[in-house]
C-alpha cells in the first residue's frame, strides 16, 4: 500500500531485500487459506471463512498485485548496497511471524542504516513491526533512536487479539501472529512489539497509543475497520518531527500519504 501511495504522489520508491532478490508476501495473509481451524486438512483447507476477514482486504490485494509486476520491485538492491547519502527518505515495513521478520527486525545492517537516516535528520516512516526495527537501532549514545522521541507502534492490543484468535483457528501454529513470544518466566505481552518498543524510549508516555476520549476511537481500536484514502477516520498515526509511526495495515494509507508529504517534492 505505501510503494502505491508514495508513487502516486511522485516518489520513486527503491526496494531492499536480504539477497538482492524480488521479495514475497505471506501468502497465508494474502489468501486467507491456512486461518481456519481446518487449515491443514487437504480436502478443506483452500474453504476460508475466519481467513476472509483476516486476510488482506481486496484494495491492499489490488495494490499488492500491482507491486509485484513493477521494475523496482522486481530489481531490488541489498541490503548491504543501501546507504543514506542515496535516499531522501526511509520506510520501515511491518509484517509478523518468525520466518521471515527476524531475519530484518535483528540485522545489524539495517539497524546502521536506521541509525544513519535518524542521525541525519532524514524523514522516516515505521509501521507494525517496523517501529521494533528502529527500536533496535543505536544512536552514538548507545541508546535507541526513539529515545526521546514519540512514536506508535503495534500494540499489545491488537498482537495480543490477534494471537488469541489464532490459538483457537490455527493450532497447529499458535505463535504465527507473534514473532516473539513470551517465555516461560516472562509476563503475557512482555516480548510484544508495543512493551519492547516502550522499553526503549525515554519515557513509557511516549508510546502514545489511542487515548480514551478520542474522536472513532472504536473505529481505531477494534482491529476490524481499516483506512482508505477516502476515510482515514480508523488510522492512528504518530508524528515526531521527521519521524512517522503507524500500528497495522489498517493505518496504511493514511501513514503512507503522510510520509509522502514529509519527503522532499
Amino acid at each position: 500500500m505505501s510503494w502505491r501511495v508514495l508513487t502516486a504522489h511522485g516518489h520513486r520508491v527503491t526496494f531492499a531485500t536480504p539477497d538482492g532478490r524480488p521479495g514475497e508476501g505471506d501468502d497465508i495473509m494474502l489468501t486467507g487459506v491456512g486461518l481456519d481451524w481446518w487449515g491443514r486438512v487437504p480436502l478443506l483447507k483452500h474453504l476460508a471463512a475466519v481467513g476472509l476477514m483476516l486476510r488482506a482486504n481486496g484494495d491492499a490485494r489490488a495494490a499488492y498485485r500491482a507491486m509485484i509486476i513493477d521494475p523496482a520491485f522486481l530489481a531490488p538492491i541489498r541490503w548491504e548496497a543501501a546507504a543514506e547519502a542515496d535516499f531522501d527518505g526511509l520506510l520501515l515495513p511491518g509484517g509478523h511471524r518468525a520466518r521471515g521478520m527476524r531475519e530484518y527486525l535483528e540485522s545489524p545492517t539495517l539497524q546502521a542504516l536506521v541509525a544513519a537516516f535518524f542521525a541525519a535528520d532524514k524523514p522516516v516512516a515505521a509501521i507494525c513491526h517496523g517501529v521494533l526495527l528502529a527500536a533496535r537501532s543505536q544512536a552514538a549514545t548507545g541508546q535507541s533512536v526513539l529515545y526521546g522521541r514519540k512514536t506508535t507502534a503495534l500494540t499489545w492490543r491488537l498482537e495480543g487479539s490477534a494471537s488469541k484468535i489464532a490459538r483457537l483457528t490455527r493450532r497447529w501454529d499458535p505463535d504465527y501472529y507473534r514473532t516473539y513470544p513470551d517465555g516461560p518466566h516472562q509476563p503475557e505481552g512482555y516480548m510484544s512489539v508495543q512493551q519492547e518498543v516502550t522499553r526503549a524510549l525515554a519515557d513509557p508516555a511516549d508510546f502514545i497509543d489511542v487515548a480514551p476520549d478520542a474522536a472513532d476511537h472504536s473505529r481505531k481500536t477494534s482491529g476490524l475497520s481499516r483506512d482508505s484514502l477516502r476515510d482515514e477516520r480508523p488510522a492512528w498515526v504518530v508524528r515526531d518531527g521527521t519521524y512517522l509511526s503507524a500500528r497495522w495495515p489498517g493505518d496504511a494509507h493514511t501513514f503512507a500519504r503522510q510520509f509522502a508529504e514529509i519527503l522532499p517534492a
